[in-house]
């Protein structure tokens, strides 16, 4: 009988102002070394990329998006799950047949299920304890975080580098002085975060 394989999905960027959100899909081979991996928000930046390099390496894995533009077309929700079943398309993708498809199960963290072509079941804290979601959790937010990097060599004045689009001080001020920038999420509603910090 063969043996089933976890499929793990997360996304990160759910919270920030601007950018796209991220996710990614993962499964480990059996002799990963386990002890790297936890909720990505708990690993210090460069563990997580060491982990993410060793993931990269030796995991059958897919990184995908949903731009800001398709964030306020079908709100966050929609868009994190719609990059999950992009980042599963990846990994598919690239998974070899004779391992077998059908030997797959997914784990995504949190209440909903992407649309996907194989089982799967939500998790409400599982990137904290399915390592396959742990993965894919530091996939998703390493990924992101250079994108951010990369948005600020061309929107230097809004310090994507540093707060990742995230609502901080120092980015809503940037929004107040400069106006939205290319990649702001219109449809997240910044004038009230801008009334509670100033």
């Amino acid at each position: 009988m063969a043996v089933k394989m976890t499929v793990g999905l997360d996304e990160a960027g759910r919270g920030p102002l601007a950018g796209p959100v991220y996710a990614a899909a993962v499964i480990l081979p059996s002799d990963f070394p386990l002890q790297m991996l936890n909720d990505s928000k708990k690993l210090a930046e460069k563990n997580r990329e060491e982990a993410a390099a060793l993931i990269l390496e030796k995991a059958f894995w897919g990184i995908a998006s949903a731009e800001a533009s398709e964030i306020d077309k079908i709100n966050i929700l929609q868009a994190s799950l719609l990059a999950m079943s992009r980042a599963w398309e990846a990994l598919a993708d690239v998974f070899p047949e004779s391992a077998g498809i059908n030997n797959l199960n997914a784990v995504v963290d949190g209440l909903y299920c992407p649309v996907l072509s194989i089982p799967c079941r939500a998790i409400v804290k599982a990137d904290a304890e399915v390592p396959e979601v742990m993965a894919a959790s530091i996939l998703a937010k390493t990924a992101r975080d250079r994108i951010m990097k990369k948005f600020s060599w061309f929107y230097p004045e809004y310090g994507y580098e540093k707060h990742k689009g995230y609502p901080t001080r120092a980015h809503l001020e940037a929004i107040v002085r400069y106006g939205p920038s290319p990649i702001q999420r219109q449809s997240f509603n910044v004038r009230q975060l801008q009334g509670e910090l100033f």
